[in-house]
């Protein structure tokens, strides 16, 4: 699956995008963010705080027990504000 941060989850975690071969037991986007925590401490510190990070599962904003079935691409934002 490609991953892809913006703002401060790609300061955090180092890099823009990156393709990674997801586990089984990976089903929904909190699974998915449960694994990305365990590739390394910069992934970790990302995703500390959980509800501070919105997702987009192929440029559809999906909750955290969305299922991840088909999707080629998930991306990672923080909250957005307008004004």
């Amino acid at each position: 699956m490609n991953i892809r941060y913006f703002a401060w989850v790609r300061e955090r975690v180092g890099v823009e995008e990156e393709t990674i071969e997801l586990p089984p037991s990976v089903v929904t986007v909190a699974d998915l963010i449960g694994h990305l925590k365990t590739i390394d401490d910069n992934h970790a510190f990302a995703f500390e705080d959980e509800e501070a990070i919105r997702v987009a599962l192929d440029q559809m904003h999906v909750e955290a027990d969305a299922e991840l079935g088909d999707a080629k691409e998930a991306a990672f934002f923080p909250p957005m504000t307008g004004g």
